[in-house]
This record gives structure tokens, C-alpha cells and sequence, in this order.
């Protein structure tokens, strides 16, 4: 009997969920007094009794063989004490593993609209992410404060891929295992919401043969969903700056997003990312 990919991740994921929950967050009557464990978290038959099935029903979950109910699904929820951005992948694993399937996107091009909108961003620096983060469309400077995106193959204009890969990328962000954790994060989510992607697939592929931390990190199930924030980049010819980032998605294209870049108004981090406005001067492509 083949075990569905979906649900495997699934089980994996709980996995990983399970070693990370302390005994002492558990009823006594449940974990007993004994103090000598061989596993970290909880045991597999301890979960059981929390989820009132049997260890041989939730080791078969754990294994990708059955797709828990969703009164048992909600009880190791609640148990792993998951996240609402945790529960939400792991929810679209198991919708996906009971047939609910969606259309998988190919790399595509970025919509007439913001396209537009990139063409009159002349400040600020912007890019259009796809499926997968692919870099869709970029302005001159994104090309200055991130990495001149043109001079990339166009297979390999992804930003995970870029964060990890790139040596100057690499070197740009203050927190850069921050900022690569995330990306992989973002990442395992697309990857739940679009388990049959022949190109996501791929891209993990090469990722894990090519750099340890993602191969480690991929591994450990983590998810992200970030829409705002602010890094600390340590530019070579602008210095260090704190930046704002901010993400919009377009109705008429809600597979994409418009990623900004800026500075709050009258700081030196604002002084210095004028600074790059005017370095490259040919169009995005």
C-alpha cells in the first residue's frame, strides 16, 4: 500500500511537533513520575491517550498510513500546541491527502499591474514574487540593495534560492540564518498548499544537495507567513541600514505579491538608501 506523500509530511510534521513538547506540560497521570526517558517530548503512546486513540492508530498517523479524523486532528493540534500558522499547514497537507486538490502554477510573468506599478517606483526598492518566491519583476533599486537580478538565469531568479546561494546575499542581512530560516518557512507552507508542484519539488531538491542549513532546517517543519517586518542590511556601498519591509497582494493576481523596501522618513537609513537609488540604470526584466 503506497503512503501519500501529504499525509507522510503530515505525520513527519507531527513528528517533529511531538519531540518538542516538555512532560511537564502533560497531566502526571499521563507521563507518570519516571525520570529516565529515551525520547525527547512526549512518547508516541502518551499522545495516544491524549488524543483518546489507540498507540497503534497514532503511530499510523505519525507513519503516513491514516489520515486522522478531525476530532483527533484538533486534539494533537491543541496537544503540539501548534501555532495558528502551524495548524494552517498542517491543515492544508490533510485537506490535500483527502482529495482536495488545487491547480499547481507554473513560473509565470508578472501581472500588467504591477508591472506597472514597479515602472513608477523610482524611490522605493520593489519586487514581484510568484509562487515559490520566484523574482518575477524587480526595479532598479531592488537590483542595487539586493543583487542585480538580470544578470541571474531566469531559473534562478528565486529568492530562497538566492538567500542561500548567493554569497553577497548572504553577506547583505545582519540576521541572515533569521532571514533564511523564514525562507524556508514560507517555503514548507507553499509546499503544503501546493504538494504536486513539480517545480517547488525541484527547487527543494537542489537546495538540500546544495547548502546543509536548508537541508537541516527544510527537516524540521517549520512554517512562516510573513506580510511585514524590518531587517538590519549591511550594504557595501550604503552601509549599515534598518529597512521596512512590506508585502501587498494584488487581487487580480493573488499568486503574486509586491515586496517594498523602505525608511522611516528623515533617518540616516533613509539618507542612505537614496543612496542606491541612481546605481543601475537599466530596466528590470
Amino acid at each position: 500500500m503506497s503512503v501519500s506523500p501529504q499525509l507522510k509530511a503530515l505525520g513527519d510534521f507531527f513528528r517533529v511537533r511531538r519531540s518538542e513538547v516538555s512532560p511537564g506540560d502533560v497531566p502526571a497521570n499521563v507521563v507518570g513520575t519516571s525520570t529516565r526517558r529515551r525520547v525527547a517530548g512526549l512518547r508516541r503512546e502518551e499522545v495516544a491517550q491524549l488524543a483518546a486513540v489507540s498507540a497503534d492508530y497514532y503511530t499510523r498517523v505519525e507513519q503516513g498510513r491514516v489520515a486522522p479524523s478531525d476530532q483527533v486532528f484538533a486534539t494533537l493540534c491543541r496537544t503540539f500546541a501548534l501555532t495558528a500558522e502551524q495548524r494552517a499547514y498542517a491543515e492544508e497537507l490533510l485537506n490535500h491527502a483527502r482529495g482536495h486538490v488545487m491547480s499547481v502554477p507554473g513560473r509565470e510573468a508578472a501581472h500588467d499591474r504591477l508591472q506597472l506599478l514597479l515602472d513608477q517606483l523610482t524611490d522605493l526598492p520593489a519586487i514581484v514574487f510568484g509562487p515559490r518566491m520566484d523574482v518575477l519583476a524587480w526595479n532598479p533599486p531592488a537590483a542595487a540593495l539586493i543583487t542585480d537580478f538580470g544578470r541571474l538565469p531566469a531559473a534562478d531568479r528565486n529568492y530562497v534560492s538566492i538567500t542561500f546561494t548567493v554569497p553577497e546575499v548572504r553577506e547583505l542581512y545582519e540576521d541572515w540564518e533569521s532571514v533564511a530560516r523564514t525562507c524556508v518557512g514560507i517555503l514548507r507552507r507553499e509546499a503544503a498548499q501546493n504538494p504536486d508542484d513539480p517545480e517547488l519539488a525541484a527547487l527543494v531538491g537542489r537546495l538540500s544537495i546544495a547548502d546543509d542549513d536548508f537541508r537541516r532546517w527544510w527537516a524540521e517543519h517549520r512554517v512562516a507567513d510573513q506580510d511585514f517586518g524590518a531587517k538590519v542590511l549591511h550594504h557595501p556601498t550604503a552601509g549599515r541600514m534598518r529597512l521596512n519591509w512590506d508585502s501587498f497582494t494584488y487581487a487580480g493576481a493573488e499568486r503574486q505579491q509586491l515586496i517594498l523596501w523602505s525608511a522611516d522618513a528623515g533617518t540616516p537609513d533613509a539618507e542612505a538608501l537614496a543612496t542606491l537609488v541612481p546605481q543601475l540604470d537599466h530596466p528590470a526584466r
